[in-house]
């Protein structure tokens, strides 16, 4: 089974929504040394290099909105994105992303699904 390891959270101001997001639910947020437009947030506790100590929790990251219309996005974990691109399209579904590598550790794509919600797909390469 393919499970759901992350999630977006698109913003219109970063200052502003680590703000709310810190002060209502205490999430921590960190910075990716990326950029000032995507800041990593913990949802649950986390050891000392990130990783998660509760079983079926998720972290995920606010990131600046590039278009109006944007929307929460869940990213699903998957042995072979090449793989669920065909089955996803196979199914009625369309790729809205393509594949793109995410530094050397992952590769990422988003999808439409047959309900036009748009979905993470990430597969891990270590």
């Amino acid at each position: 089974m393919d499970s759901v390891v992350h999630f977006h959270l698109p913003v219109g101001d970063m200052k502003r929504a680590k703000k709310f997001y810190s002060e209502i639910f205490g999430w921590p947020m960190i910075p990716t040394g990326m950029n000032q437009d995507y800041t990593l947030v913990h949802t649950a506790p986390t050891d000392e290099e990130g990783m998660l100590l509760e079983p079926g929790a998720i972290n995920g990251a606010l990131y600046v909105r590039d278009k109006p219309d944007e929307r929460p996005v869940i990213i699903i974990n998957v042995s072979s994105i090449d793989e669920y691109l065909e089955k996803i399209e196979s199914a009625g579904g369309k790729v809205s992303a393509p594949k793109t590598p995410v530094g050397d550790f992952g590769l990422y794509a988003e999808v439409k699904d047959s309900e036009d919600n748009i979905i993470g797909l990430f597969q891990d390469l270590k």
